[in-house]
This record gives C-alpha cells, structure tokens and sequence, in this order.
C-alpha cells in the first residue's frame, strides 16, 4: 500500500497553485473541490506513489522477496492515481455535505485514500488485486492505515504543512 499511503502527505507538502476545480462552483453554488486540491499536489502526489512503488520492484527484485505482494507498473500507477482520486472524491462530498476545508470526517478522512487506491485496482487490475489481497492483508490495512493517518497528520500539523491535526 505505500503507493496508496505516499501519496496524500506528498501532496499536502507540495500542493499550492491552481485548484483542480479552477474555483468553479458546482450546481448547489459550493466549490467543487476547494483550493485545497491543486493540480500541481495531484501530479506530484501520484508521481511520488509511483516513485516508491519503483523502489519497492527495484528491492523485490534485488534481494529476491517473493513472498511479499508483487507490485507491477500498472498496480503502482493504479494505487497512487486511485489514493489521490478517492481524496479528491472525498472532498467533492464533504462540500455537498457542507463541511469546510479541514473539516474533521473521522471515517471519510481515513479510508478515502485505501478505497479510491482498491476501487481504481479493482476496476482495470482485478487480477493484481485478487492475486496480492488476501483478508489478512486486507484487516492490516483497515488496522495500519488510521494508525498511519492520524501519525502523518500529527507531523504535518506540527511541521505547519497541515493546518489542523486531524
């Protein structure tokens, strides 16, 4: 899940610079996504996840770990667009909800990233996913990814890239 997981704080990092939504608002008169989803923390964001999941076939293949989930190119690409588009979906509803920028969606701000990540995966690789997904990876996920979540926030936050800790 590193490409899932790399990502979001990535972008966090490097966003800034035009919103996705260009600051258009949808049909109910509230932005689309808000300016905290710019092209430039999306395209960073995806190329870090890929960037890691290179480094995680380079190590795969070097010190030969084949009992671990074989990443491939396309699980990569499809894992870190996927996090990122399950972010920017969550977004999309937390402004039809009414919720601002920073908002506290305990469950939503969680796990937007893994299902966005297994849906993209789902959808154009589903032979990957059955292949490397088993229940026991799937709980750690559900497990690992809150624990991950809340500890990256906390660092973004003090390191003032995050303007809340959640």
């Amino acid at each position: 899940m590193l490409p899932a997981y790399l990502p979001n704080p990535i972008a966090a990092l490097a966003g800034g610079g035009t919103p996705i939504d260009l600051g258009r608002n949808f049909s109910d008169g509230k932005r689309i996504f808000g300016d905290g989803k710019t092209y430039r923390g999306l395209i960073i964001g995806i190329f870090a996840g890929i960037g890691i999941g290179l480094v995680q076939i380079w190590v795969a293949g070097a010190y030969g770990w084949e009992n671990l989930p074989q990443q491939t190119y396309m699980s990569i690409t499809l894992l870190a667009t996927g996090a990122l588009l399950g972010d920017v979906g969550k977004s999309f509803l937390k402004r039809r909800l009414g919720k601002e920028r920073g908002a506290k969606w305990p469950i939503a701000d969680m796990y937007d990233l893994v299902a966005g990540a297994l849906l993209m995966v789902l959808i154009f690789d589903s032979e990957w996913l059955f292949a490397n997904m088993t229940l026991v990876i799937f709980i750690l996920i559900l497990i690992l990814t809150p624990i991950l979540h809340r500890a990256v926030n906390i660092i973004g936050y003090r390191f003032r890239v995050k303007e809340v800790p959640w």
